[in-house]
């Protein structure tokens, strides 16, 4: 992996508003993008699964975690705080159309290593 850090975006969104926020979503990640420091993006939606551990399955949807998943890699935490990633967050339809519509959000910084 190329990049340094992993900002990690997760949450969920009002069923009935599912499609459009897939379709603004997609949207979205374009002007992210572009920002200078992103290095990639993709997203992700939890997949019901099992693992086995020590001889026992065990879920791993875990209680009150978030249906979808962003991950941008980025070069440094800098690039959170520029001026372009403030531009691009509230660009296009996000802000207005869909942001609102989102719950149970987590944001987390990861250093590579």
């Amino acid at each position: 992996m190329a990049s340094k850090y992993l900002f990690i975006v997760s949450m969920d969104v009002e069923p009935d508003k599912e499609a459009l926020f897939n379709e603004v979503y997609d949207e979205h990640i374009g002007f992210i993008r572009r920002v200078p420091g992103v290095r990639g993006v993709s997203r992700a939606k939890t997949a019901p699964a099992a693992v086995m551990i020590g001889g026992e399955k065990k879920p791993l949807i875990g209680e009150g975690e978030p249906t979808y998943t962003a991950i941008y890699e980025l070069d440094s935490p800098d690039v959170l705080l520029s001026q372009a990633w403030q531009d691009a967050v509230e660009a296009g339809r996000w802000a207005a159309q869909v942001r609102p519509h989102t719950r149970n959000r987590r944001h987390v910084l990861r250093q590579v290593i």
